[in-house]
């Protein structure tokens, strides 16, 4: 037994099938750009992991002066 019930037997003459209707160099093809595909992904993935680890920006100082005030609500005023 293989996998799931299928032989090797049965497994090989899918192969062969396969191969003998889309042809090696269209399977070539086809892996190639299935290759390309995930190493897109695998990248997209890893710049946005970078984006987010990355240090939260400093925003610069405007000479140190601190704005005291009081927070209100609309309905406290009247």
């Amino acid at each position: 037994m293989g996998f799931g019930g299928i032989s090797i037997w049965q497994l090989l003459i899918i192969l062969v099938i396969v191969l003998l209707l889309f042809g090696t160099k269209r399977l070539r093809n086809l892996g190639g750009d299935l290759g390309n595909a995930v190493k897109g992904f695998k990248k997209a993935m890893g710049d946005e992991e970078k984006k987010d680890d990355s240090a939260p920006q400093k925003l610069e100082k405007a000479d140190d002066k601190v704005i005291e005030g009081e927070a209100t609500r609309e309905k406290d005023k009247q």
